[in-house]
């Protein structure tokens, strides 16, 4: 079947390896795709070119830079005007689809959602194509940037999920969510994150060299991978088990990203006197991230939300780095507690401490859990299986069916 991929994200980090994941996945089942993205914004092109001003200047077009630009500058406006140019962006992204449409003939349009966005459904109603609408974000869950127009969003996003075709939804709990505000919500198939077997792969050496330049090579190593903000918790981790590193001088934390909690963090090991067990790397290049995951033994996931499926969870499952992992539903979906990883009570950051800390002196249980948490990963968690689960949608199952 031939496919067109819609998004109007920034293609970059977890968003683009989730898009390109699925891509990858509909074109190793034999799928022709087509993407269509926010100018400058091609995650296969910033794959392609990873140095950031090329894949800009890639927008081509002066308009097509015109409009990339003003999608920079959005992140600094106030609240109110970036929603407003969401919505304008209908326009754009309708124009868009139905060039693709009339150049690709495609049997139908994969959208990732965002909010705001109907032109997708809308340009797949006129055209008479089904419509699968992949949704991780809503306007009915808590939210990092609240909404202005909330009433608003809330009404587009119940037009679009009960016009679509189908809705692939990141967990349970998220559809259960979905199901529960909106009278009429199209059929869906639960899709939580995966990796890429060829991407992620279990390092068996541990990374000894890396290692050996961090200085950690008689550490076991807890690691984490992500942005330092503080809804990902990782400060008020390192707050409570700085006071207790000391008494384990043999347990190290590796923790690479960088963000707004980051100098609260240096600012925590620096008062500690614990540079030689805390390493911390800042951004490290994406070609490089599996080989430092690699060097982990364990690693911790501090926190997330009551919906969503953390990519890096995946990442580093597939390396064979099993976590300490909070109790959310999508987590526990993926997780087997003392199987392929750890799981402890949500917010309780000492409990996620203490188990670090256990964890530490048991590298038996280290090591089983690391050979059941790749293995898992491989075998249920790869973005094919996601693709297989999308295929079996009532509409696009007919579509397989017709050949």
């Amino acid at each position: 079947m031939k496919i067109s991929y819609h998004h109007r994200t920034r293609g970059k980090g977890a968003e683009g390896a989730h898009i390109m994941g699925v891509v990858d996945a509909f074109r190793e089942l034999g799928h022709s795709v087509s993407l269509i993205s926010l100018p400058g914004s091609d995650p296969e092109l910033q794959r392609s070119m990873p140095n950031e001003e090329q894949s800009e200047q890639a927008a081509i077009s002066p308009l097509k830079k015109t409009i990339f630009r003003l999608t920079q500058l959005t992140q600094y406006m106030p609240e109110f005007i970036f929603e407003l140019f969401e919505i304008f962006y209908n326009f754009i992204a309708y124009f868009q689809l139905k060039k693709n449409i009339d150049t690709e003939q495609p049997d139908f349009i994969y959208e990732r959602y965002s909010l705001f966005m109907f032109a997708g459904v809308l340009q797949a109603k006129h055209s008479k194509i089904p419509i699968i609408i992949e949704i991780n974000d809503s306007a009915v869950v808590e939210r990092v940037r609240p909404l202005f127009f909330h009433k608003l969003a809330r009404k587009i996003e119940s037009w679009v999920v009960s016009n679509c075709d189908g809705i692939v939804f990141i967990s349970e709990n998220f559809r259960q969510t979905i199901e529960s505000y909106y009278d009429e919500v199209a059929a869906g198939v639960v899709c939580p994150n995966a990796v890429n077997s060829h991407d992620f792969y279990p390092v068996h050496d541990r990374s000894t060299a890396l290692r050996k330049t961090l200085g950690l090579s008689d550490k076991v190593i807890c690691g984490y991978v992500g942005a330092f903000v503080y809804w990902h918790g990782i400060d008020r981790f390192l707050n409570d088990i700085a006071p207790k590193l000391k008494a384990y001088p043999h347990l190290a934390l590796l923790l690479i990203g960088d963000g707004d909690t980051y100098d609260k963090i240096k600012s925590i090991v620096n008062s500690h006197k614990l540079a030689d067990q805390v390493v911390m790397t800042g951004r490290v290049p994406h070609e490089k991230v599996h080989a430092y995951i690699g060097a982990m033994d364990f690693g911790i996931l501090p926190d997330s939300n009551e919906y969503g499926s953390p990519m890096k969870l995946f990442e580093m499952m597939a390396v064979g780095v099993p976590l300490v992992s909070p109790d959310f539903e999508p987590i526990v979906e993926v997780v087997d507690d003392g199987e392929t990883g750890w799981l402890f009570p949500r917010k309780n950051f000492l409990s996620a401490v203490e188990k670090v800390l256990e964890l530490s002196n048991d590298s038996e249980q280290l090591n089983s859990v690391s050979v059941k948490a790749a293995k898992y990963i491989y075998s249920e968690r790869q973005w094919k299986n996601n693709v297989a689960s999308i295929l079996t949608l009532p509409k696009i199952n007919k579509l397989l069916e017709r050949g």
